[in-house]
């Protein structure tokens, strides 16, 4: 049985929009995606949304993309979560994850 699916790794970008400023939604963002063991990057963006890019394995980054568009930080209220450039990469090209400014 060949478990390389589960280890497939792919890189995907995303835009946050609603109330997602001023609500600690980076570091939540930042805390949720150590706890599934991802790297990437978050930051606030002139137009009031926050974008990023997370990596990991597939699974993983799948529940992110859940957490990311329904959860958020406690006091945030997402009305779209925007999921762009998806691509399977061979090794991770980012260590850590990261609240950039």
């Amino acid at each position: 049985m060949s478990d390389s699916a589960d280890t497939k790794l792919i890189s995907v970008d995303f835009e946050i929009f609603g109330h997602v400023q001023g609500v600690c939604f980076r570091m939540y963002t930042e805390k949720e995606a150590l706890q599934l063991g991802l790297v990437g990057w978050v930051k606030n963006t002139y137009s009031g949304t926050v974008v990023g890019q997370v990596q990991g394995p597939t699974e993983l980054v799948n529940e992110m993309k859940v957490w990311l568009s329904k959860e958020g930080s406690p006091s945030s209220r997402i009305t779209r979560a925007s999921f762009s450039n998806p691509r399977t990469i061979e090794k991770l090209e980012l260590s850590g994850f990261k609240t950039r400014f």
